[in-house]
Order: structure tokens, then sequence, then C-alpha cells
């Protein structure tokens, strides 16, 4: 009989990676960077040169390789592309609890 976990909805954390929370919002962050140069039509060149990226670096980070680039840089990938970039601190739900870190993308 093949077992079946539900997952945690954080691939990375199902995986067991220490910096899971980090990768996954990475995740999120190229996806949208990636709709917004295909919604555009744009080839990876146009779209790296508008990010001020190296071309393979983007394909790399377009594929999920995103290791070698900062949270930041995607926001900032995202600032280039036009989007408002707002980040929000705030409680967190149980005084005992840790935080956590959450994209939420505006339509």
């Amino acid at each position: 009989m093949i077992e079946i976990e539900e997952s945690s909805g954080n691939v990375y954390a199902d995986l067991g990676m220490a910096d899971a929370d980090e990768m996954i919002v990475k995740a999120q962050l190229a996806t949208k960077i990636g709709e917004i140069i295909k919604g555009r039509k744009w080839s990876q060149q146009q779209a790296a040169d508008v990010l001020g990226i190296p071309q393979p670096k983007l394909s790399k980070m377009l594929r999920g390789q995103f290791r070698g680039i900062s949270e930041a840089k995607m926001l900032d990938c995202l600032v280039r592309l036009g989007r408002n970039v707002q980040i929000v601190v705030g409680p967190a739900r149980r005084a005992a609890s840790s935080g956590r870190v959450a994209v939420v993308f505006a339509v």
C-alpha cells in the first residue's frame, strides 16, 4: 500500500529544508516575475536588460534556482517591472508563537 502524506503547503518544509520559509517566498516572487515577463511577451534578454541582471541568472531564477538571488533583489525586479512593493510588519498571531513571512499579491 502506498502512503500518502498531506502537504504542509510548503514543499521545501515538507522536504525538511532548513531555509524552507525563505525558499517558498523566493518561489512565489520568482513565479510572479515570470508571469509578468510572459504577459509582456518579452524575451529573457529583454527582461534581463530591464531588471539589470544577466540573462543566465534570470533564466536560473525562473527555473527555481534562486539560491544566489536575494529576496531584496527579487523585490527590486518587481519594482523595475512596474509593481508596487509594500512590506507590512505586524504582530504574531499568538504571543508565544514566532512570526512568519507571507507573500500576498494584490489584484
